[in-house]
């Protein structure tokens, strides 16, 4: 009975809050109507990538290119943070005395600096160091590498890009599957199967098999277009081109993020008892098997509640990209409100952030679930 009132009244709190912001925005003449989406924007961005904004397209296009660039720093963030804080972390558990302390030393430089500091460094003082475009540095694929960005191959999809993409799907299905299967094999028998191995040769292999194929035949799922460089700047329409704003805010949201995770795989490592390693070398496993089929597995109870708050931390760190010109969400909305009331963008962005936290949250308690013990 005390749970019901209490939620009652925290949601008359609530509902007096808004009637009381509602009355007082009212009396200031500011709305909160969203009927302004629908109008020009009159403004331009040149930071959409592949989806460019003009002047004449709406607020709402707008905010879904903000959004766009968001979710691509957040998903190449969380991958490429990962994965550096996996290697800096294990690495900081290592044997080796250079290799320990160098860790050591970037976590220790990189978490007690602001993260707006990183950024402004690499965007100001990195980045504009790189070669001008006409002297651009070739790298393999081609791709080159200027201040204007960096410039690499594109795939563009052609009409027979949605049977490839079928198959392809079929080949992750499969392995999945495989791997499934092999890995209980191995659980029930003590045998070794090669389940991820195998599993993951189907993944891959059916989609690069069937791309082979159709190439040969005529009719292959993907155009490549190379980029090339024309007068002062990349040639329009040809590659893909990621801007030097994306780059900055990339290297620093990987950098700043990785460090944090770095420890967090460091603690969750060092959680495991020091007998799984000695009963993995009595049995033969080398390091790295018994890093990826004994210690991380274990490793992962304790370090995934932790890797959620790196990861909601990086999905919230994504706004500061403003502060390199690029045009994410936050970036969108303060351009926007220079022309339309301010409460009702703001409003969309928190509800935006909020829900895109509740997702990666929701993601990982799913995973967090699966690693944890069953007990009766």
């Amino acid at each position: 009975m005390g749970q019901f009132l209490f939620v009652g009244a925290v949601i008359l709190i609530l509902g007096w809050l808004l009637n009381n912001m509602r009355i007082g925005l009212g009396d200031a003449g500011i709305s909160i109507s969203y009927g302004f989406l629908s109008n020009a924007s009159g403004f331009q961005i040149n930071l959409g990538l592949n989806e460019l904004h003009s002047r004449t397209d709406t607020y709402a296009n707008a905010f879904w290119i903000g959004f766009l660039n968001t979710m691509r720093v957040i998903i190449m963030g969380l991958v490429l943070s990962t994965v550096l804080g996996l290697v800096v972390g294990i690495a900081r558990l290592s044997s080796n005395w250079l290799l320990r302390n160098l860790a050591l030393v970037f976590i220790e430089i990189i978490q007690n600096t602001p993260l707006l500091v990183q950024l402004i460094f690499v965007y100001a003082g990195i980045l504009p160091s790189l070669p001008g475009i006409r002297n651009a540095a070739e790298l393999p694929g081609p791709s080159y590498l200027s201040v204007k960005g960096l410039a690499i191959p594109a795939l563009n999809p052609t009409d027979s890009s949605t049977i490839w993409y079928l198959l392809a799907l079929g080949g992750i299905v499969g392995g999945y599957m495989i791997w499934r299967a092999r890995r209980k094999m191995r659980l029930d028998t003590g045998k070794v199967t090669y389940a991820a191995e195998i599993g993951l040769a189907i993944m891959f292999g059916v989609g690069a098999f069937t791309w082979l194929v159709m190439s040969l035949i005529g009719s292959s799922p993907f155009m490549v277009s190379l980029p090339r460089i024309q007068g002062f700047n990349y040639a329009s329409g040809e590659g893909a081109i990621i801007p030097p704003e994306l780059v900055a805010i990339i290297i620093g949201l990987t950098l700043y993020t990785g460090a944090f995770i770095a420890e967090v795989v460091r603690s969750g490592i060092q959680s495991v008892p020091h007998g799984q390693w000695e009963a993995a070398r009595a049995q033969g496993f080398s390091y790295f098997q018994t890093l990826r089929l004994i210690v991380l597995p274990q490793a992962l109870r304790v370090m995934i509640p932790p890797l959620t708050n790196q990861y909601l931390n990086l999905a919230k760190n994504s706004s500061l990209g403003t502060a390199c010109g690029y045009a994410e969400l936050f970036f969108v909305a303060r351009t926007m409100s220079e022309s339309v009331p301010v409460v009702p963008v703001i409003l969309f962005v928190m509800v935006t952030y909020l829900l895109i936290s509740l997702a990666i949250a929701g993601i990982m308690n799913v995973l967090n679930s699966r690693f944890q013990l069953k007990t009766r």
